[in-house]
């Protein structure tokens, strides 16, 4: 399936980009299957040249990102925060960018660098070409866009993927409730270029972006683009005082609360009593230890240069 060729003038008057939209049919509940029609309406609209993928699985997208990057089109994801992730990793530090059409329950990079979710806004982003480089994370070897974190959010992640019935941001919510039921207190070991501590809580979150989890601002004053690693630890609170704590990470005020600790560093060391799995843009990406890093300015994103966190 395909838009017509075009030889319209792209942003500064050459031959439009070529695109290749990668759409993940079961994102956002089926969010991006219902979104498509009006995606290639706008882009027919446009004059813009494009191909569309139905994606079967993370690797295969990567993949046809790649592909499509060796063959002069831009891959563009309509997806959520998973699929983005992972493909960005794929494509960060070659010379492709990569587009995004939001179509995830949380969206939280597209909130995060200004790309709206209606259909023909997020069309209109792309075929601006404005763009920026971002930071890209890598954990064990596994790279990530926005945030990787462990301890409850292993848990409150996984159950989160799992509930196939609960739909949209509501399922964060949901989530962190059955998490908490049964969460017992761990003891996390950090250690960073300038030092080594240990805090027994409820998790450790290594942030590149500021917000997860549909609009949570875990790590408000942390930049894409700043080559600094924002580590916010939680430590071990009543689960009540836990819970009546949460509401503030919509607004980025719970780093104010006793519990919340936050450093910067460029290089992070994870490791913890129990086993963890270190989930990132919403996947298992690897497993505790871990060792996380920075690839400063890796990825080239067609969004606005500088873009506020949107309520989307």
């Amino acid at each position: 399936m395909s838009g017509e060729p075009s030889p319209a003038s792209g942003p500064s008057g050459d031959v439009a980009e070529r695109f290749l939209l990668l759409v993940n049919p079961s994102a956002g509940g089926g969010r991006s299957r219902g979104r498509l029609p009006a995606v290639e309406a706008a882009l027919a609209a446009s004059g813009a040249d494009y191909e569309v993928t139905m994606t079967e699985s993370l690797a295969q997208a990567c993949d046809r990102a790649e592909a499509a990057a060796e063959e002069g089109r831009i891959p563009v994801v309509m997806s959520g925060d998973g699929m983005i992730g992972a493909v960005g990793g794929r494509l960060a530090e070659g010379s492709c960018p990569l587009g995004i059409v939001p179509g995830g329950r949380g969206n939280d990079l597209a909130r995060v660098v200004g790309i709206p979710t209606e259909p023909a806004e997020a069309v209109a982003n792309l075929i601006s070409g404005e763009r920026r480089r971002i930071d890209v994370g890598e954990a064990n070897g596994a790279r990530f866009l926005c945030i990787a974190s462990c301890g409850f959010d292993s848990d409150a992640n996984r159950i989160a993927n799992e509930a196939k019935m609960v739909k949209g941001p509501l399922v964060y919510a949901y989530a962190a409730l059955r998490a908490l039921a049964q969460w017992k207190p761990a003891t996390f070991t950090l250690r960073w270029e300038d030092g080594e501590k240990q805090i027994t809580g409820y998790s450790v979150a290594a942030a590149n972006s500021n917000a997860y989890g549909g609009g949570m601002f875990v790590a408000p004053d942390a930049e894409l683009d700043d080559g600094m690693i924002d580590v916010v630890s939680t430590a071990k609170v009543s689960k009540g005082a836990f819970l009546r704590g949460l509401p503030d990470v919509f607004k980025g005020t719970h780093v104010n609360r006793p519990e919340v600790d936050v450093f910067r560093c460029r290089e992070l060391e994870i490791s913890a009593d129990r086993d963890f799995a270190l989930f990132a843009d919403g996947e298992h990406i690897t497993d505790l230890p871990a060792k996380i890093r920075l690839l400063p300015k890796a990825l080239e994103l067609i969004a606005p240069a500088s873009g506020p966190a949107l309520p989307l």
